[in-house]
């Protein structure tokens, strides 16, 4: 299997995260210098949780860290992160009423990533639909001035994503990390100072 010739994913077991993904968290931090200490942080698409564990380690234990996910998480968290397993687009009762005693975030992140068919233009607007509902949750529950990493796949709906972003945030940026596969079409958006 080529993943376990992968670099990024060797890695990943050497340093005890799940999964190879945190490499660009990583590299998006360190370009964009998104995390600090004590910031309250939610992260959409969590499992298997490598993305919570950087945070955490980020945001040290002044700051609060919450993933949510469809799929259970099989990881210990560390004190000071919370994971519900539950839809964060119809979200139940008890996560409704949990963002209403936590408030707004500094930074909302987003990693999700739909089912692929490997249908390039369905695959693709899938993508695009987990990122617009994705800066709908930004728009909500990101305090003014946070920050917004999402995942999408590129095709034609991104300039019309760009466009819905620019009206949150007062820069956007594009990114593609090393640690991304070369065949992949992933690129993240950066929402930087939401207005």
């Amino acid at each position: 299997m080529k993943q376990y010739r992968d670099y990024y994913f060797k890695k990943a077991k050497q340093e005890n995260y799940p999964a190879r993904s945190v490499y660009k968290l990583k590299e998006i931090d360190a370009r964009f210098k998104l995390l600090k200490r004590g910031f309250k942080v939610l992260d959409l698409g969590a499992s298997p949780g490598s993305w919570t564990l950087f945070c955490s380690k980020k945001v040290g234990p002044s700051g609060f860290v919450v993933g949510v996910d469809l799929n259970p998480l099989k990881i210990t968290l560390p004190k000071g992160v919370y994971f519900f397993q539950d839809d964060v687009f119809s979200p139940s009762d008890s996560l409704k009423q949990q963002f209403d005693e936590l408030g707004e975030f500094d930074l909302v992140l987003s990693d999700m990533a739909p089912k692929t068919t490997g249908i390039k233009f369905a695959d693709q607007a899938r993508s695009y639909d987990l990122a617009v509902e994705a800066l709908f949750v930004a728009k909500k529950w990101l305090k003014q001035g946070g920050n917004f990493v999402v995942k999408i796949f590129v095709g034609p709906d991104v300039p019309e994503f760009l466009k819905q972003t620019r009206e949150i945030f007062k820069q956007v940026k594009q990114f593609k990390p090393k640690s991304s596969r070369s065949e992949s079409k992933e690129i993240f958006i950066i929402g930087l100072k939401k207005i």
